[in-house]
Formats: structure tokens, sequence, C-alpha cells
């Protein structure tokens, strides 16, 4: 390949790197953070260790094969988009048949670690999520649909279902409203980076809504999902799962959120998408967080709302 003339020789150290690239290891992170985050708020005190550190363990494998599929998938385009293009497979530093026996291991390797030492229905999940991304999502809505990412936000989201149902073995209502969040926070989080990529998905031939309908008709739909995501946000709260120091903590965050979504419509600079972008990191990341100071801080007797019941 001609792309595989511009990679270094390949040292052990840089092989390895090039198989980490595989596994999107800051998207990875994002992923396993909000499902320990998951973990901590499913029980009163500390989460059982073991179905915990394993758990953990079996998300981000279960994770970095579904990355690992997407980049196989993912090969062409990867080579035409600027944001991609460095990427192992379109560099050429390996091939699509060492990618996807690294894939397997990992997908494997997953799905043992969650059936011997967390619990059946996680591993379940976790492989219901891997194919929700790597084959639903990658192979069919990415190129079917510009609410591709709305619908495959869905694999995206489970996470915390994942971290709940691997400490305590069922899925619980106050799981989902975490899996709502991260839901409905996809999509203003995606379409402000690909305002700021949409030449590179016209490139690709790929129908993300800022191609197909437009910057000025994404940048209102990152607006009205943020608004959204606001009112969403103060659904624990408003159950009973969180206290006043959640919902001080979202208000903000989503106060600011709003405030960028509000500047997107007219936005100062074209670096301004990628701004909001790395905002909705931030976001989601102290959310959470405030999700978890809240679970040990805040009285439950002193909450609103009704208890809600495992469903099973």
């Amino acid at each position: 390949m001609q792309a595989a003339s511009q990679v270094d020789p390949a040292m052990p150290s840089s092989v390895a790197h090039q198989y980490l690239e595989l596994t999107k290891p800051r998207v990875v992170a994002l992923i396993v953070f909000t499902a320990i985050i998951g973990m901590f708020l499913a029980v009163p005190g500390w989460p059982p260790l073991i179905q915990a550190v394993a758990g953990s363990v079996g998300i981000w494998l279960a994770a970095g094969s579904a990355a690992a599929i997407n980049h196989l998938i993912d090969q062409r385009i990867d080579r035409v988009m600027a944001r991609t293009s460095h990427r192992p497979l379109a560099t050429g530093a390996l091939t699509p048949r060492q990618v996807l026996v690294f894939a397997l291991v990992l997908g494997v390797a997953a799905m043992a670690i969650l059936v011997i030492w967390v619990n059946t229905l996680t591993a379940v999940l976790t492989f219901a999520s891997l194919i929700g991304y790597a084959v639903v999502y990658t192979a069919y809505l990415k190129r079917a649909t510009p609410q591709n990412i709305v619908i495959g936000g869905a694999a995206g989201a489970a996470p915390p279902v994942l971290g709940w149902a691997a400490v305590t073995g069922e899925v619980h209502p106050y799981s989902l409203l975490l899996f709502l969040i991260i839901f409905v926070w996809t999509p203003p989080h995606f379409w402000a980076l690909a305002i700021f990529r949409r030449d590179d998905y016209s490139r690709a031939q790929v129908p993300m809504l800022p191609v197909t309908h437009g910057v000025e008709y994404t940048r209102w739909h990152v607006l009205y999902y943020t608004v959204l995501l606001l009112v969403v946000t103060v659904l624990p709260w408003a159950t009973g799962m969180s206290g006043l120091f959640y919902l001080g903590g979202a208000l903000i965050l989503g106060g600011v959120f709003l405030y960028y979504a509000i500047l997107l419509l007219q936005p100062p600079d074209e670096m301004f998408a990628m701004k909001v972008f790395n905002y909705s990191i931030i976001y989601l990341m102290a959310l959470f967080a405030f999700l978890l100071a809240d679970h040990y801080l805040a009285t439950p007797t002193l909450r609103p709302g009704i208890p809600l019941v495992p469903v099973g």
C-alpha cells in the first residue's frame, strides 16, 4: 500500500501504540468512567470489589473490541478524512487481518471475564452494546441516515446500565435515567464535532446532519437537544435518585452548555464548534462526578420522588 511507506519501521513499542490506538483509548476511558459511576450509584456503600474490577475490565475490553471493529469497517472513510487519516489501518501500520484478530480476542476475553467473574446479564447487555455500536451503527446507520448518531447513540449510552448490572445483577430504572442522560447528550456532543469536520464527512460521503441539512439546521438541533438535556438531567433529582447537591451542579453545568449552544447559532469563529465539543466532554464527566458526590453526601430521606423498583 502507498500509505504503508509512510510508516516508520515497527518497533515493539510503536506496534503496541498502534494496537492501543485501535481501542480509541480516550473514548473508552469516558465509557469506563460512566460505567464505574453506575457501579457506585447502584449500592449504598462501596460496590463489591471483584464484580467492580472484573466488570470494569470486561467493559473496557468490549469497548476496545467495538472500537477496533469500527476501525475495520471504516477504513475507507478513515483514509479520506483528515481527522482519522492517522489511524493504523488508514496508514497501513496494521493489516485488516491483524485488526480483526485483535478485535475478536478482546471481545472473547471481555465476554469470558463478564460471564465468569461478574454475571450473565452484564455479559449479554455488553455484547448487545458491542454489536449495536460496531455493526448496527458503524456498518449501517452511519451510512444510512443523518439521524445516525441519534439512533446509534443507544449503544454509547449503555455503560452506566452495564456498570449497575455488574454489581447488582439487575437493570434498575435509575440506571435507565443515566442511560437517558448520555443518550440525549450524544447528539449535541457529536454534531458540534460534525459541524467543524463537515468537509471531512462530505468528502467521505457520510450523511452527517451538517452535510445533508446544512450547518444552520444542525446548530439549531444542537440547541434543541441541549435544552432537552437540561430537562433530562433534572430527572435524577425529581425521582429521588439524587439530592440538591447534584441538582445545583446539573443546573450550572447545563446552563453553561446552553450558553455555548446559543452562541453556536452565530459563532465568533469557525473553531467555536470545537469549543462546544470539548466542553461537552467536560460536562458529562463533571455531571457524573456530581452524581457520585451527591450519592455519598445527600440524605436519601430528604429527596423528593417515589422510590423506583427494579425491572428484573
